[in-house]
């Protein structure tokens, strides 16, 4: 019993570590919907620590290219002073375009944890088939907040 406690105990305390950094990712996408952007926050954790944060930011730096898992990619990478982050995680609160997830195969990235499912552009999955087969992916994760944020948005943009 005592072992099947324990990997309870720990899938819950990995669940809980999943929900409370895309907590933070989540506080992002709010920083792009304040900002007009579509809303979509990431966050890379080291270690258990956020090291970099980002948000969509393509309308202010007239950059279609500024997606906010390239902004959190590139800060990590200065942070750390390396172009691989094999020992990093990302939250996303959306699944990751194809530009994307090319960077996150290309920065090593191990692990990506996102909200949404993006089914028109998403790629991580198919990336993971592809190229990246040691790319540990969790779905899902505060699934209803990420589709929140974005449905309100895209209801604002529409009114």
């Amino acid at each position: 019993m005592g072992f099947f406690y324990n990997l309870t105990m720990c899938m819950s305390i990995l669940k809980n570590n999943d929900e409370f950094f895309m907590k933070i990712a989540l506080k992002e996408a709010m920083a792009a919907y304040d900002e007009e952007e579509i809303p979509v926050g990431a966050v890379i954790v080291h270690n258990n620590k956020v090291i970099s944060k980002g948000h969509n930011q393509c309308q202010k730096l007239n950059d279609s290219t500024a997606h906010a898992e390239m902004i959190a990619i590139t800060s990590a990478q200065n942070k750390i002073g390396s172009k691989y982050l094999n020992e990093c995680e990302m939250y996303v609160t959306l699944e990751p375009c194809m530009m994307c997830s090319g960077a996150i195969h290309l920065s090593k990235i191990k692990k990506v944890i996102y909200g949404l499912d993006d089914k028109e552009k998403g790629y991580l999955r198919k990336s993971k088939e592809e190229l990246n087969k040691k790319l540990a992916i969790v779905s899902n994760v505060l699934e209803a907040e990420s589709r929140e944020i974005l449905e309100s948005f895209f209801f604002k943009l529409r009114s």
